[in-house]
């Protein structure tokens, strides 16, 4: 059964309307779903663009997949973002195969509490400082990433000003 959720616990969307894709978008979503079947993901719809969401111990091994597989051709990662749902941090990449002029958008869970999950910069580079922003903003570690030194912080900035609890308005930084 095809729905949005990840499996963490959530309640389960309906089944997404695929059919409000393009046909050539609803066969790229079969085509994942079909060569990503040992990672299980879900199928869904993230406005225009097909969407999978997967655990997050398989985000490394799925991306891999999407970008070595000659027939998703995965080799760009457009942008990589962490959203603070306030229960758990969802990680969100959006995927594009150049060859084939397709956009994927792949989305995974992590815990508030121990928001951790493999690195995906040895997939691509890009990755690098895309993964070091969401460390710095929302504490999000990336098991096996080369260097989580602050991107946009500075050494010993506390706390992660991209969570939605962090005392914005209060922070004093002198």
């Amino acid at each position: 059964m095809a729905t949005s959720g990840s499996g963490h616990g959530h309640q389960a969307a309906a089944a997404p309307d695929v059919t409000s894709l393009s046909q050539s978008r609803q066969d790229l979503l079969a085509r994942v779903q079909e060569r990503l079947a040992e990672f299980s993901p879900h199928t869904g719809v993230m406005s225009d663009l097909p969407q999978i969401t997967v655990e997050p111990g398989h985000i490394a091994g799925v991306c891999w997949q999407l970008k070595q597989d000659p027939a998703l051709d995965f080799k760009m990662l457009l942008c990589l973002t962490c959203v603070d749902y306030e229960d758990r941090f969802q990680l969100v990449y959006f995927l594009q195969s150049l060859q084939y002029e397709q956009t994927l958008v792949i989305k995974t869970d992590v815990p508030y509490d121990t928001p951790s999950l493999p690195t995906v910069a040895s997939v691509w580079a890009a990755a690098e400082w895309y993964e070091r922003e969401a460390h710095d903003l929302f504490g999000v570690s990336f098991a096996g990433h080369p260097d989580l030194s602050p991107l946009l912080l500075y050494e010993g900035f506390e706390g992660f000003p991209g969570r939605k609890e962090f005392p914005f308005y209060e922070y004093q930084e002198f």
